[in-house]
């Protein structure tokens, strides 16, 4: 399949199997997103895979997290503890903060979006769903995942990546986005 295709195809799968994924696939993602493009071969990217214990003590964090986020909306904070423990694996990506340069720190952080991308595109080429997660259960916004992670110095959480095997009925009763023509987007100067 082509390249443009791919892009027109990817999808944000949130319904997985309940299935580990192996290691060595784990390990393709990751090394797919190092040869995203970054200013200045700064190459800014953190990971930090979230599986087993991990997954558990992530799953307590959330659980507290979500309750009290939404506490008069328990069915949000069940349905979305529920994607989070069918979820296999979890990397947690962050992006270099280069004190006293919000230009480069900015650059960098353009540039982990671009290496979620290519693993996201690399997810599908394996057999993978994959979703991008930046708000709620996903904690990118809450000090408390920056503090699970090892409070890493000098580091801005850029996402958190949901990726396992997809429930093949889930995706029957997918439906392909709409997308605005990029004409109404665009001018031509």
């Amino acid at each position: 399949m082509s390249i443009i295709a791919e892009l027109k195809n990817r999808r944000a799968i949130r319904d997985y199997v309940a299935r580990e994924v192996e290691d060595e696939k784990i390990k393709t993602l990751l090394e797919a997103a190092t040869w995203a493009p970054n200013d200045r071969m700064r190459e800014p990217w953190g990971f930090y895979v979230i599986k087993g214990e991990a997954k558990k003590r992530y799953e307590e964090l959330a659980t507290v997290y979500l309750q009290e986020r939404f506490p008069t909306k328990p069915h949000l904070v069940e349905s979305s503890l529920k994607v989070l423990k069918t979820t296999p694996v979890h990397i947690v990506v962050t992006a270099d903060m280069v004190p006293g340069d919000e230009e480069a720190s900015q650059d960098n952080e353009y540039a982990v979006c671009c290496a979620i991308h290519s693993m996201w595109l690399a997810a599908k080429e394996l057999g993978l769903g994959f979703v991008w997660r930046t708000r709620g259960v996903g904690l990118v916004h809450d000090e408390r995942m920056h503090q699970f992670i090892g409070s890493p110095e000098n580091k801005k959480i850029i996402g958190n990546l949901f990726i396992g095997y997809p429930d093949d009925e889930a995706l029957k009763k997918m439906k392909a986005p709409a997308r605005t023509s990029f004409e109404e987007k665009t001018v031509w100067l």
